[in-house]
């Protein structure tokens, strides 16, 4: 068995895992959280009527059965249809996803672009006025609400200044509200972590004794404490990464943008159960997808880990 196998096979068998959980657990919750007839049809709708929309989505099946049959589909990619629209659940989740990833990635970027910077300027400044402001204006940044932080925004910058829209998605200018809601609070996170991994980097020995031979402070950071720095803040990103799906749920509905986020909220109000699964199950998957793949450029990275991996074997 190859080094590489016996370091990554425990982490995929781990992320293969995680998934599985999730889907069980968000198949169990859905239906013990209420019945998805009574909701659609209505309090006022006939037994008759209500039987017949349990028997023909499934529903009047022991719980076991309909999870087997849920896991073999899905195995086919056959995630069931929309209770609503009538449609794959899958089609309605693809439909939405390019508006969400239109706010994601420009909020991802605002995040490292901010966070990263900010958070090695304070670090390179520890202890003075500048590393005190930062770190206040993160400690707010990360623990004010994303829905607060929207509407906070929407009260400056379109009520008051007029400056952009305070909803929907049909002008470019859209975008900025929501993408600095979503992104503002991910990069308060980042350079607080990073003026961390920042500033123990710097303590280091070898910094100690690259600034001794004469190296300029500049090549230090450059070359020696930010390149050690950023792995572990690099991480935290993959963490983040599958994050800003469920931040996007509350960012959509402040603003009232057409997303995923959007639609899972009306799925979950009318338990329309397969967009809702499939929501989450794409939730699960990006994070479970990010955290792999940093584990394993960690292992590419660092051969150490790999040698301590298969020690433990």
């Amino acid at each position: 068995m190859s080094a590489v196998f016996r370091f990554s096979g425990p982490k995929i068998l781990r992320a293969g895992l995680s998934i599985l959980i999730v889907v069980t657990f968000t198949f169990v919750v859905l239906r013990a959280s209420g019945d998805p007839a009574l909701q659609i049809l209505g309090p006022s709708a006939r037994a008759p009527d209500l039987e017949a929309f349990r028997r023909h989505w499934g529903l009047d099946q022991p719980l076991y059965v309909q999870y087997v049959r849920y896991v073999l589909a899905a195995l086919h990619c056959d995630f069931g249809n929309s209770m609503l629209a009538g449609k794959p659940a899958l089609q309605l989740v693809f439909e939405r996803a390019p508006l969400t990833l239109a706010l994601m990635l420009p909020a991802l970027a605002l995040t490292m672009l901010i966070g990263i910077p900010v958070g090695a300027y304070a670090a390179m400044h520890r202890d003075t006025w500048v590393d005190r402001s930062v770190m206040m204006l993160t400690v707010f940044g990360f623990t004010v609400p994303s829905f607060v932080l929207g509407l906070l925004l929407i009260l400056i910058f379109s009520v008051t200044l007029g400056l952009f829209p305070s909803g929907g998605a049909d002008r470019p200018e859209s975008f900025v509200l929501p993408v600095l809601t979503l992104g503002l609070g991910g990069a308060a996170i980042i350079a607080r972590f990073t003026r961390s991994a920042m500033i123990e980097v710097l303590s280091q020995l070898y910094i100690v004794a690259a600034s001794a031979k004469g190296v300029t402070w500049r090549q230090v950071v450059r070359h020696h404490a930010f390149p050690n720095a950023i792995i572990p803040v690099l991480t935290l990103f993959g963490l983040m990464l599958g994050g800003q799906v469920a931040g996007a749920v509350l960012v959509e509905s402040v603003f009232g943008w057409p997303g995923i986020g959007q639609l899972l909220v009306v799925s979950v109000a009318n338990r329309d159960l397969a967009v809702v699964q499939v929501i989450l199950l794409l939730v699960a998957l990006t994070m479970t997808s990010a955290n792999l793949l940093m584990d394993l450029l960690y292992g590419v990275f660092d051969p150490r880990l790999r040698g301590t991996n298969s020690g433990s074997q």
